[in-house]
């Protein structure tokens, strides 16, 4: 295997890594997380998680702050997540009542988890 081959299976491993610690953290604070990297037409979603009747998209951005991580995802991205997430409500009748939100939690080096629900509002 070649080095930017090897960088790349790192990464991926280090992407499913985080996107496992973020669904614990969320599952501590009382979302049920109901799935994983969710390829839909529009994007793909890294958690999909459920608290109450708000459905969370939730973007897992593992970077060196929360400025960073935030400025990560493009208005472009978010648009194409918020159409996966309603998309994904519709076809599941058990969501179709929920209100869509996009979250982020962000992962730093040294830090705890920062879940930001509804981290683009208005954006």
């Amino acid at each position: 295997m070649n080095a930017r081959a090897r960088r790349g299976a790192q990464a991926r491993l280090s992407g499913r890594r985080g996107e496992v610690l973020a669904a614990i953290w969320l599952m501590a604070r009382g979302y049920r997380i109901l799935g994983f990297r969710l390829k839909t037409r529009q994007a793909e979603v890294d958690l999909l998680a459920l608290r109450g009747r708000v459905l969370a998209v939730v973007e897992v951005k593992r970077r060196m702050s929360l400025d960073v991580a935030l400025e990560t995802v493009t208005s472009d991205q978010r648009d194409r997540l918020r159409r996966a997430g309603l998309a994904l409500a519709a076809g599941r009748p058990a969501l179709r009542d929920c209100s869509v939100r996009l979250d982020l939690v962000a992962l730093a080096p040294g830090r705890l988890p920062m879940h930001i629900p509804d981290a683009w509002k208005g954006a």
